[in-house]
């Protein structure tokens, strides 16, 4: 089991930046993807964006590309959500997520999640 430890989020205004952190441990060498997802309220969880400790390649919604960067840090395992440009429409409760790939990843099929942190974006 991978435990993941969420830090950042905050009460911001549009324009804004905030950056998430999301910190693993246990069985991290049974996890290829770590991600964000995140849930507005009356909303389902939405997938936002994912890395690969593998290759290091980086998927993101459509909604925040250009806006939202992830990065990783391969011995702290540690990965970042650099978040930029923030909207009123991002405003949402954002988890830490980690799968054994980035396709079950997608699929909804997670083996680790935070326990969330709000991020506020007033206009």
């Amino acid at each position: 089991q991978v435990q993941l430890v969420e830090s950042g989020g905050g009460s911001v205004q549009a324009g804004a930046s905030l950056r998430l952190s999301c910190a693993a441990s246990g069985r991290t060498s049974s996890t290829n993807a770590m991600g964000w997802f995140r849930q507005a309220p009356g909303k389902p969880r939405e997938f936002v964006v994912a890395v690969t400790w593998s290759d290091g390649s980086t998927y993101y919604a459509n909604s925040v590309k250009g806006r939202f960067t992830i990065s990783r840090d391969d011995a702290r395992n540690t990965v970042y959500l650099q978040m930029n440009s923030l909207k009123p429409e991002d405003t949402a409760v954002y988890y830490c997520a980690a799968a054994d790939r980035i396709a079950t990843m997608y699929a909804g099929t997670i083996s680790s999640w935070g326990r969330g942190t709000q991020v506020t974006v007033s206009s």
